[in-house]
């Protein structure tokens, strides 16, 4: 199970989509196990189609809270 420190949610208003490793983004073609890091750059988030700048780590340095 990935540690909040490895899920990211994305911060645009009215979304709250969070990127899991553990489950990847079968919309996006994105394999389980993949880290958020390791992702292209060109992602989007597959609910509003927010860039990865748009999301921020579910705990650690740079959370959300």
């Amino acid at each position: 199970m990935a540690h909040p420190e490895e899920m990211y949610r994305c911060q645009t208003v009215n979304c709250g989509y969070v990127y899991d490793p553990d489950r990847g983004d079968r919309k996006g073609k994105i394999p389980k196990g993949t880290a958020f890091e390791d992702l292209p750059d060109d992602w989007k988030c597959p609910i509003c189609g927010a860039s990865k700048k748009a999301f921020r780590p579910l705990a650690g340095p740079g959370s959300v809270g």
